[in-house]
């Protein structure tokens, strides 16, 4: 049975603060490890207004050592913007910290814009072979590889399992020479899912990580009693989407009845096409799209993404998705 996992931007709702948000991933955590959820993963992010985990290490210090038994980790750490010698030294303190409970997923895009990148000291290096290399040099240091010359303490030795994030081919094809998980972000860019998810089938090479191809998808839940209830919980998150297409992001707002109906017909579209991996809806309807979803593409673990203002309602929508898993797991079983 495909399993399910949690993908937490630890947002920054209007009229709130970071120190609540975080609080808040925190106490989401605690609930999914409850409810039976296989990870919890945070997103690296900078300058933006609604996003609370730019330090991304920090939070999931946070929240792994207010948890016991779920895994934790980065979806992702955004490599380019770090060597791989910092990433591997706090990811391997994460791990010696909280043995075998860190995932490391890592991704190459800038997860900010130029301002950011410079401002992280960022190397505005468009060359494509980068982060491979960068991926590559990471594991050695994971490895301890005495060829680079300087030890990774902590970080060799340290059983930290890599996965490669993307949202187009790229990623799949490198995930596969690599022989590591993939996890394809179909939550907001779904334009290449399938095709990518074939390619890294396709071409997929064992490696001492990993035996057989294993992929992720990101998928939007947005549960709740009623299709109705749904709908309007799941407004914050469009707005938040159309703000940032249009160069205007913004803290998460609250829902608003009827939103999508005083929109223009590209900004629908927009929010369609991006918004194609989603579920909305009551327990029925979510298991109905989730079920096609997983016909689909086959996936090996579905890890959800639920930006919802009311804290109180998103962990409702985390429950309901969960009775979705285990209602499916039962018909694979019966």
């Amino acid at each position: 049975m495909t399993a399910f996992s949690i993908l937490d931007l630890s947002s920054i709702v209007e009229g709130s603060n970071a120190g609540q948000a975080l609080a808040n991933s925190l106490d989401l955590a605690r609930h999914a490890e409850a409810l039976g959820y296989t990870r919890f993963w945070m997103a690296e992010h900078h300058g933006m207004d609604g996003i609370a985990s730019a330090a991304t290490a920090v939070a999931l210090a946070h929240v792994a050592g207010g948890t016991s038994t779920i895994r934790v980790g980065a979806g992702g750490i955004m490599l380019p913007n770090h060597s791989p010698l910092v990433i591997a030294e706090q990811f391997g303190t994460l791990n010696a910290l909280h043995p075998g409970r860190i995932d490391l997923g890592l991704g190459r895009a800038p997860g900010s814009d130029m301002n950011v990148a410079r401002a992280l000291r960022r190397n505005l290096d468009t060359d494509p072979n980068q982060f491979p290399r960068d991926v590559v040099e990471l594991q050695a240091y994971f490895a301890g590889d005495p060829q680079l010359g300087i030890r990774a303490v902590p970080g060799a030795g340290e059983k930290v399992p890599l996965y490669i994030l993307g949202s187009s081919l790229f990623g799949a094809q490198l995930a596969a020479i690599l022989g590591l998980p993939y996890a394809f972000a179909a939550h907001f860019a779904p334009g290449d899912l399938d095709e990518a998810i074939a390619l890294y089938r396709r071409n997929f090479q064992p490696s001492a990580q990993l035996a057989q191809p294993y992929v992720m998808a990101g998928f939007n839940i947005f549960a709740a009693d009623t299709d109705e209830e749904a709908e309007l919980l799941a407004s914050s998150m469009q707005q938040a989407f159309v703000a940032l297409r249009t160069g205007n992001p913004r803290q998460l707002p609250p829902s608003v009845p009827g939103y999508r109906a005083t929109l223009p017909p590209p900004a629908v579209a927009m929010l369609d096409h991006v918004l194609q991996a989603s579920a909305v809806g009551s327990f029925d309807t979510v298991r109905n799209k989730v079920e096609a979803f997983i016909e689909r593409t086959k996936a090996d673990e579905l890890i959800i993404a639920c930006q919802m203002f009311d804290h109180e309602a998103r962990k409702r929508s985390y429950a309901i998705a969960m009775d979705v898993h285990n209602a499916l797991a039962e018909t694979v079983a019966a």
